[in-house]
């Protein structure tokens, strides 16, 4: 087993005790964290696993709290084609790996039991849908386990109407079908994962997909990162359509408390966003996550679309993006230095979208940006890359309309995008009649965002109801154990 953080003798019997246990992701781990405050604020405690590897980064974002932190071994060698100490899925040589790594989490498991069984009685967990195997684990010591899929309540109720239905009707992967449940909703093949449209029964893919979803069913609940008012008929159906309780908490990010403004140590890009803003100049925030794997050939058109656009942006480029943006568009940076930054270190994301010269956001469409950029107020230009992000870029666009969208050269989902179409929907969102739209709309979402996570609101009174339960099985199970 590994190392604890902190003292958990300390931990009073009396208080409820939370188990959390992110996927080996950023994108998935960071709403977690964020969780935990959440529950520490109510004066829960909470014991958070993860792996060496990742430690550092939960300990950085925890140091202020009374969290504990276990790290627990994670297998070496998984497959000849995956180095030998890959803890996080944005070290993975390739993203088509990514369910050998999933699968290889299962390893854990006896480590994870084991730190478990030395615990304080546990209220209940949060893990990951991609952590099916820790049900088998809770089940063991009678722990309530609740699953974390990291996505809307949008997303997951269309998968599964899309999935019963088997994309009946759609001849091609871009033609528009609609659902039964949803009659004002189209969608089109290519808006799912490949691997849940056409997953092999034979293969690794399809054999995780399943055992996620059983667990998940199995499971005593779903816990939500979202708002009851922004997608009320999306959780309603959950509920209403899952053997599992659905408990709708977020937004997580809104328990984060403000940064601390060290005014003598800004980053050089929090120091730009202030020239900007002294300059009254609004900013578009461009960042495609830490997953996505843009082509060279793309990552020039969104260069030239930037340069030509005339707006100022703040553009976040992952490390492995520099040489090819370089080969390409030779003095791209010292061209538009007056008006744009290019960087491509780590940053505090909801930092930048507070900020105020921050007006617009060209997002892949991760939930975790989406749920940020709505409580910051700011409005989305969706560029969808992978998983369920072209679910998350509809609902963004079509549903919610809190955001534009980009447009690919042949209309379809996936299909490439040129410069001249994205200089153009940029100049929309941030200086158009359907952005000023789209802004208006955001900033009303932003509001009851904040009232929901509020004393009173609706995922103050969802999580009361969650603590309550769980108090109660765990009352009833000491006084069984007792008798």
């Amino acid at each position: 087993m590994g190392s604890i953080s902190s003292d958990q003798s300390s931990t009073s019997p009396q208080t409820q005790h939370v188990v959390l246990f992110p996927f080996m992701a950023k994108g998935h781990t960071i709403p977690l964290l964020h969780f935990a405050r959440l529950l520490l604020l109510r004066d829960l405690t909470v014991t958070f696993f993860t792996t060496p590897f990742n430690r550092p980064f939960i300990a950085q974002s925890l140091f202020d709290t009374t969290a504990t932190i276990i790290d627990i071994p994670f297998p070496n060698n998984i497959s000849d084609d995956i180095p030998a100490g890959t803890e996080s899925t944005d070290k993975l040589p390739s993203l088509s790996l990514v369910y050998k790594f999933i699968a290889a989490t299962k390893l854990m498991q006896p480590d994870f039991e084991l730190a478990l069984q030395n615990l304080p009685r546990v209220a209940f967990m949060v893990s990951d849908a991609f952590l099916w195997w820790t049900l088998d684990s809770t089940s063991k010591f009678d722990i309530p386990r609740l699953v974390f899929y990291g996505t809307s309540g949008y997303a997951i109720s269309l998968s599964k109407e899309a999935g019963m239905s088997g994309f009946s009707g759609a001849q091609s992967n871009d033609e528009l079908f609609a659902l039964t449940r949803f009659p004002w909703i189209r969608l089109t093949k290519n808006d799912f994962d490949p691997e849940f449209l056409n997953a092999d029964p034979n293969g690794l893919a399809y054999n995780v997909i399943m055992n996620a979803l059983s667990a998940s069913m199995k499971s005593y609940g779903l816990v939500v990162n979202s708002f009851y008012e922004l997608e009320p008929a999306f959780i309603d159906y959950w509920k209403n359509e899952s053997a599992s309780k659905t408990y709708c908490l977020g937004p997580f990010c809104l328990a984060e408390p403000p940064k601390i403004k060290d005014f003598e140590n800004k980053p050089k890009w929090i120091l730009w966003l202030d020239q900007k803003l002294a300059q009254g100049r609004s900013v578009l925030y461009v960042a495609f996550g830490s997953q996505a794997e843009i082509s060279a050939a793309q990552l020039k058109e969104i260069a030239i679309g930037l340069e030509n656009s005339e707006v100022n942006f703040f553009w976040v480029m992952r490390n492995k993006g520099k040489k090819e943006l370089d080969d390409e568009m030779e003095g791209f940076e010292e061209r538009v230095k007056d008006r744009g930054i290019v960087v491509r270190d780590w940053v505090e994301q909801r930092e930048i979208l507070m900020h105020e010269s921050v007006q617009g956001f060209l997002s892949h469409c991760g939930w975790n940006s989406v749920i940020e950029s709505i409580c910051a107020g700011v409005p989305i230009l969706a560029w969808p890359m992978t998983a369920e992000q072209p679910l998350n870029a509809r609902m963004v666009n079509e549903e919610i309309k809190v955001g534009l969208r980009v447009e690919t050269c042949d209309g379809t989902v996936k299909g490439f995008v040129k410069w001249e179409g994205l200089g153009k929907m940029v100049r929309e969102l941030m200086e158009g009649e359907k952005g000023e739209e789209v802004r208006k709309k955001v900033k009303e979402f932003a509001v009851m965002a904040k009232k929901a996570v509020e004393e009173g609101g609706s995922s103050w009174r969802t999580l009361d109801l969650l603590i309550d339960e769980t108090c109660r099985k765990k009352e009833q199970g000491d006084k069984e154990t007792f008798e």
